[in-house]
């Protein structure tokens, strides 16, 4: 299970005091609120330095952060591109039934009859519902609504999904 996740990315800087305008990678954006301490780094793998937050704001569809520890637009401006990361521990609960994408990514996708369906390789967000892109061994990639009635199962200790295919929803190959 990944120990950090990436909550949004930095995109541009605000102001000559070394806010920071962000894209949210959440879908409750209001998450930012409850934010004490973050990382900052171009990646989950890389350096991570810990900051803490001085003031959230939120403007048209971007969050603004501004950090102790970052005064400056010079200071601002070496973190475009990069993420804000939390610990897992950090994070918001989810409700039942609900799960991090980080998790369901490269999870085995297997038919209730015990088929191999593929291997879970995105989500599309949407709006009404989310759809998993399963990428097969042989074939097109295959996508999934993410609906009770089509997703039986999900194990994240075990990296398995178990789905209940509509009829229609593969088109098998001659």
């Amino acid at each position: 299970m990944i120990k950090f996740l990436q909550i949004g990315k930095i995109v541009n800087t605000h102001g000559i005091r070394g806010e920071l305008k962000i894209i949210p990678l959440t879908d409750d954006p209001k998450r930012f609120d409850k934010l004490k301490q973050a990382y900052i780094s171009p990646d989950i793998s890389g350096n991570m330095e810990k900051y803490n937050v001085e003031k959230v704001r939120y403007h048209k569809n971007f969050v603004y952060i501004k950090f102790k520890e970052i005064t400056n637009i010079n200071d601002a401006e070496k973190f475009k591109n990069s993420y804000v990361i939390i610990d897992r521990k950090d994070a918001v609960d989810l409700p039942e039934d609900s799960f991090f994408i980080c998790d369901l990514i490269g999870m085995d996708v297997y038919e209730e009859s015990g088929e191999v369906v593929g291997k879970l390789k995105d989500v599309l967000k949407t709006g009404s519902n989310d759809v998993y892109i399963v990428k097969r061994k042989k074939g097109k990639d295959i996508l999934i609504p993410a609906l009770k009635s089509v997703v039986k199962d999900v194990s994240i200790e075990n990296k398995k999904m178990v789905v209940s295919l509509p009829e229609g929803l593969v088109d098998d190959e001659i």
